[in-house]
């Protein structure tokens, strides 16, 4: 009789194996935005890692762009059910679904992982009076028409010159932050003395800080960063950090092993070669979080961008 049990166990075995390895087969991957920016990049960057180190084949990386991702949101919502189906997403939407009163938010979405980040830095032209990020806070308070160039209304660069008023004692509803379309754009008024400051993650002025073009006066992450030599914002006594994270969820109502799958595939990519040596190539924070603490995460950065955008006035 034992004998006979062990074979029929060893038979289930066989046949269930097949369908756990080919469980992740056909995985899509939505980019929520235009090919070319930084959640592409990040699709695609995942969709060559995954399929390199044979932990899922095929993947295919499609863009629905629009409104901050919102529009790719809420596909991903009336995609219910769907365990082969990811979407990346980060910081940027979390404003946006806020800014433009999204139906669907990211309580409707079942959250898989963090993947990476990068710090923002405040610079100002090389000519400038302001040497240190104290110097430019107290010029602020007493005038508080200094102009802040960044990225759109209510992005990550936008929150934080709106986390760097609070913390130097300016009113965030009365400070003045010009949007700009792209990094190019917000590139060209600092350098041209357009702007008294200006905003964006520290690879879109690397060069010109390195040129000496450019003066960093400080970045947001939480603590000093080794291959960036800029002091953090908190090192000179404004609590702030803030990083522009990028994430990858899943649509609702996928059940619990297809969510215990899609994290286990993006474990595996984290811990890969492959990944560490893309983390560096692209300037890269790896910031991985995945499973019940990403979960835990989104809501607690979903109520963290909702009080910055009250501050600053976009949202009621």
């Amino acid at each position: 009789m034992k004998k006979h049990a062990v074979l029929a166990v060893s038979a289930l075995l066989t046949l269930i194996a097949p369908v756990s390895a080919q469980s992740l087969d056909n995985l899509r991957i939505m980019a929520p935005a235009s090919p070319g920016g930084g959640w592409d990049q990040t699709s695609r960057a995942l969709q060559s890692t995954l399929q390199n180190q044979n932990i899922v084949k095929p993947v295919q990386v499609f863009n629905v762009p629009g409104a901050g991702g919102t529009i790719g949101l809420a596909q991903l919502y009336n995609s219910k059910g769907d365990g082969k189906l990811l979407m990346t997403m980060g910081l940027v939407m979390v404003g946006a679904i806020q800014t433009n009163s999204s139906k669907v938010d990211l309580s409707r979405v079942t959250p898989i992982a963090r993947l990476t980040g990068e710090y923002e830095v405040i610079v100002v032209p090389a000519s400038s009076p302001y040497k240190t990020l104290g110097d430019l806070a107290a010029a602020w308070k007493s005038n508080t028409g200094l102009a802040f160039a960044g990225g759109s209304a209510g992005g990550t660069d936008h929150m934080l010159v709106g986390l760097f008023a609070k913390a130097a004692g300016v009113d965030p509803k009365k400070m003045n932050y010009v949007p700009f379309s792209g990094g190019g754009e917000t590139l060209a008024a600092v350098l041209g003395n357009q702007v008294t400051a200006a905003v964006a993650g520290y690879g879109e002025f690397e060069a010109q800080i390195k040129a000496g073009k450019l003066r960093a006066l400080a970045i947001s992450a939480p603590k000093a960063q080794a291959a960036i030599p800029v002091p953090t914002m908190k090192s000179q006594g404004f609590n702030v950090d803030l990083a522009n994270w990028r994430g990858i969820v899943a649509p609702p109502g996928i059940s619990s092993s297809e969510k215990a799958a899609l994290v286990s595939a993006l474990d595996k990519m984290h811990a890969s070669k492959e990944w560490k040596d893309t983390l560096k190539t692209r300037n890269w924070t790896d910031l991985y979080m995945s499973g019940s603490r990403f979960d835990v995460f989104l809501k607690l950065e979903a109520n963290r961008t909702r009080e910055i955008l009250k501050d600053i006035g976009l949202v009621k």
